[in-house]
């Protein structure tokens, strides 16, 4: 999908190079932060067993990082409770609604009232398995928020749950992701 660059999840020091090669042809060659944000990405989403580390980007706004894997749950959750549990103070919305494929979603942004950056979360919920989806969506400065999260949405919006919902249906398979995007 344009403006959606995945970044392979081999190793932690693969990711965290492919990740940087990435942000250094969006931002340049100049920025030292750079090195130490792909690889605190890489371990991150190495350790959190992420299907999807992507960079999202838009020609008006700084890139966001995107991750993404399948979590198995205890039940199918209900998007209702669902929101109800995401929410807290530091939220400045909670919306729920429905893909494009037809799989229950809860929408969740966090913008702080002090400093730049923004995050969205995107949970998918399965309602014929006990598994979502979560798709964080992470901007360190905010700038541009509106155009990468739109374009952050339109990617989640196509995503399909493969598999039966069993723990080997749900665990992210070598080099691919259980909550694929349909529009890629």
């Amino acid at each position: 999908m344009p403006g959606v660059t995945p970044v392979a999840l081999g190793t932690p020091e693969r990711t965290a190079a492919e990740l940087l090669a990435v942000l250094r042809r969006l931002k340049g060659t100049r920025d030292p932060g750079l090195e130490v944000s792909a690889t605190q990405a890489a371990e991150l989403a190495h350790q959190h067993g992420a299907g999807l580390l992507a960079v999202v980007e838009h020609r008006d706004a700084d890139p966001a990082l995107l991750m993404a894997g399948v979590v198995p749950v205890d039940r199918p959750t209900d998007p209702v409770e669902l929101g109800f549990h995401l929410d807290g103070p530091a939220i400045r919305e909670v919306t729920r609604g429905e893909t494009a494929t037809g799989y229950p979603v809860v929408i969740v942004e966090r913008i702080p009232v002090t400093g730049p950056g923004a995050q969205l979360q995107v949970v998918v919920t399965d309602p014929g398995h006990p598994r979502i989806a979560v798709f964080t969506l992470h901007s360190p400065t905010g700038r541009g928020w509106l155009e990468v999260a739109g374009i952050a949405g339109r990617f989640v919006s196509g995503v399909e749950f493969s598999g039966a919902g069993t723990r080997s249906a749900s665990a992210r398979p070598p080099g691919g992701t259980s909550g694929r995007s349909a529009r890629r």
